[in-house]
């Protein structure tokens, strides 16, 4: 292991029941007078988003929503949402709703002042230096489900519609001014969408904690993070009013995108391009995918996994955590295989070629390859 590293922490987050209240407080200080709030489609209708931009308009901000952004946000939402921002003359976007709005809403802010086009800025290398940092519009971030964390990231996930590779673009300035984490905000969420974004968070903390990469602060966040969701996430399934758990499944879901700067794995450079290609939801392939994974990666882990379970509540050390999570899956609705999902045997060639190249690869502990991805493949199948 080499003792060198480059670490990034999040940012302002304001965090606690009936925040949201303070949204247009949060777009004076980041200096935004024309918010564009930019948010799912099955959102934009509900409650949630009509009090958020009702706070707006009385506080005298000029402000307007765009939602016209898919489950898995692509290259063709993100042109529409960049036009939306420059007719409207904006001057910043908030971010609103889960993994989609919230990524879709930070690229539209990245790219509303760029001349490049979105695939110049794939987090690879230093291709992030190629914009003009000046240009990007500041961001303020509304979560409304705990799950991917995407409020405290510096990146936002895109699917490319052509070629059904999901694509990472990064800058450090997309990074939100403000976050604004209010659990009262989750509260309507379905059952099956707080399992799967919930899983969401649970595996960014698993591959966090089971990376090889030296980041100590990282590893401590996706233990805490772990315990959070194990004894937070039934009770916010069981009742979905449960505001203490709700509370507690946002700060997972911020605390596990913070601890995955050590690094991802296999679990989600498998879910990448099942998602780009079958449209699945992200949380819920990543809880497919876990246990075969898990299995993959025993011999690298097993002992970290052997120390951590005291502390996460669990018993058998880590084969006791495997059995945990096939079972927790279980009880919380999940399906047991990608065919479940509507993955077809057909595609794993492909499937496998896009893990491949996904940069998630670089953090699985064991090294990834044509033969053990197809394994693995096989397996979740």
């Amino acid at each position: 292991m080499t003792l060198t590293a480059n670490w990034s922490y999040p940012t302002a987050i304001r965090f606690g029941a009936g925040r949201i209240a303070e949204l247009a407080e949060a777009c004076t200080q980041a200096g935004i007078a024309r918010p564009l709030l930019v948010t799912d489609k099955g959102l934009a209708p509900l409650p949630i988003t009509a009090q958020a931009m009702d706070i707006l308009r009385k506080a005298g901000l000029e402000a307007a929503v765009f939602a016209q952004v898919d489950p898995n946000p692509n290259e063709i939402n993100l042109a529409a949402g960049v036009e939306a921002y420059k007719a409207g003359d904006h001057d910043g976007v908030i971010a609103f709703g889960g993994g989609s709005g919230l990524d879709l809403g930070k690229c539209v802010a990245f790219m509303a002042g760029q001349t490049r086009p979105v695939w110049d800025f794939e987090d690879i290398g230093d291709w992030w230096t190629r914009a003009d940092a000046d240009a990007i519009a500041p961001i303020i971030a509304v979560p409304t489900t705990a799950g991917t964390g995407s409020e405290v990231g510096r990146a936002g996930v895109l699917t490319n519609s052509v070629t059904h590779e999901k694509k990472i673009i990064f800058h450090p300035k997309m990074l939100p001014a403000t976050v604004i984490c209010d659990p009262e905000l989750t509260v309507g969420m379905p059952k099956a969408i707080t399992a799967g974004t919930g899983l969401d968070a649970f595996a960014h903390c698993v591959e966090a904690f089971s990376s090889p990469h030296y980041h100590p602060m990282s590893q401590g966040i996706a233990l805490e993070g772990m315990r959070l969701v194990i004894e937070n996430l039934p009770r916010a399934y069981a009742d979905g009013t449960d505001i203490e758990a709700r509370a507690h499944m946002m700060s997972a879901a911020a605390m596990g995108a913070t601890a995955f700067q050590k690094g991802l794995g296999a679990i989600h450079a498998m879910s990448h391009p099942i998602g780009a290609h079958f449209n699945t939801h992200h949380g819920t392939t990543n809880a497919v995918c876990m246990p075969a994974v898990l299995d993959l990666n025993a011999d690298m882990i097993r002992h970290r996994f052997d120390r951590a379970t005291g502390y996460l509540g669990l018993e058998g050390g880590f084969v006791g955590f495997c059995a945990f999570v096939q079972d927790f899956n279980d009880r919380l609705g999940i399906p047991r295989h990608l065919s479940d999902l509507g993955v077809t045997a057909d595609a794993i060639p492909e499937l496998v070629k896009g893990a491949l190249t996904d940069p998630s690869c670089g953090g699985n502990p064991m090294p990834l390859t044509e033969e053990n991805l197809t394994a693995l493949f096989k397996t979740a199948l």
